[in-house]
């Protein structure tokens, strides 16, 4: 393939999904990640498409949102890695929330598995991969369907969250800042996300290292209320992206870094510790510990100890320096 069909493959693929990673570009071309840098670095200069941590967006420093049969086609490897290891930090018996997206709907397929657990969502796709989890208990928002990520939006959904306490929320975005925190490019996905945030005690963020550093229109987390990220291995020359998990975890964000192939072993490093919301927690259930005491698995997690007869993928050490 030539220089020119590349970069306007390149282009289309910038166009069609607003954000695309070096690695996916790389696949598509069928060409390495240095030729690719070197292609968007040429259309950049154009004026055709903006660089990003590890990847390439739309010109004009907000990205659009794609519609789901192009996200789902995106870093499938990162998300895999991502789901996995965001499954350890589920309890038995726990009451959460879960947004929309592609890699909470890839979340959800290993919640089947989790017994006594309850699910709040506005997701359609969630609640599918949760549909025949018969020890699983699937509570869903009221809400308007939007087609193009097929989630449950506007007052409806909003005033259904209104009341709920959860231990914790599972959220994915198209953007993650440490200046601004968790964004999305619609307004009415953000409003339910916000809902979503006021009604669990800790808010996990699920996203890959092409959504760092990138900033779109709507806040929907902001970072003082982020507990913990969960996210990929950034390439090894994607110095910015270090910078960003860095700084993330310089506010207090607690850093959990699965490798794509998904590699059992790790930690999870707590970061410098931030103010917490006072947000009571649900009462215990089955897998928790009358009187306050965390369950052996909530005391693993916390502690950063490997919880009994689980394994989790391998987690960088994201300490601050």
């Amino acid at each position: 393939m030539f220089a020119a069909e590349r970069r306007q493959l390149i282009l289309e693929m910038v166009r069609a999904n607003g954000a695309v990673s070096l690695r996916e570009l790389a696949r598509v071309v069928q060409t390495s990640e240095v030729t690719v840098r070197r292609d968007v670095r040429a259309l950049e200069a154009e004026g055709l498409l903006d660089r990003r941590h590890g990847g390439a967006v739309l010109p004009g420093g907000f990205t659009r949102e794609s519609g789901f049969p192009q996200k789902s086609h995106l870093a499938t490897a990162e998300k895999t890695a991502i789901a996995d290891l965001a499954a350890n930090f589920v309890e038995e018996g726990e009451a959460i929330v879960v947004g929309a997206g592609t890699t909470t709907q890839e979340l959800a397929r290993r919640l089947a598995r989790v017994p006594g657990l309850t699910v709040v969502t506005n997701s359609l796709l969630v609640a599918q991969a949760l549909a025949h989890a018969n020890r699983v208990e699937v509570v869903m928002t009221g809400g308007t369907l939007r087609g193009s990520n097929y989630a449950l939006v506007g007052s409806g959904a909003e005033q259904s969250l209104q009341g709920l306490r959860v231990s914790r929320a599972f959220l994915s975005g198209s953007g993650l800042t440490a200046e601004r925190g968790l964004s999305t490019s619609n307004m009415l996905s953000a409003s339910v996300d916000r809902a979503l945030v006021q009604a669990a005690a800790e808010v996990v963020v699920l996203a890959d290292h092409t959504k760092l550093g990138t900033d779109t229109m709507f806040q929907t987390v902001p970072t003082d209320l982020i507990t913990r990220l969960v996210t990929d291995e950034p390439p090894a020359h994607d110095d910015r992206a270090a910078t960003e998990l860095q700084a993330l975890a310089d506010q207090g964000v607690q850093i959990a870094v699965a490798g794509a192939s998904g590699s059992p072993g790790g930690d999870t490093v707590p970061a410098r510790p931030q103010q917490r919301r006072d947000v009571p927690l649900p009462s215990p259930r089955r897998g928790q510990v009358p009187g306050g005491t965390p369950s052996p698995l909530r005391a693993a997690a916390v502690l950063g100890e490997q919880p009994p007869g689980t394994e989790r993928p391998r987690v960088a050490d994201m300490r601050r320096r």
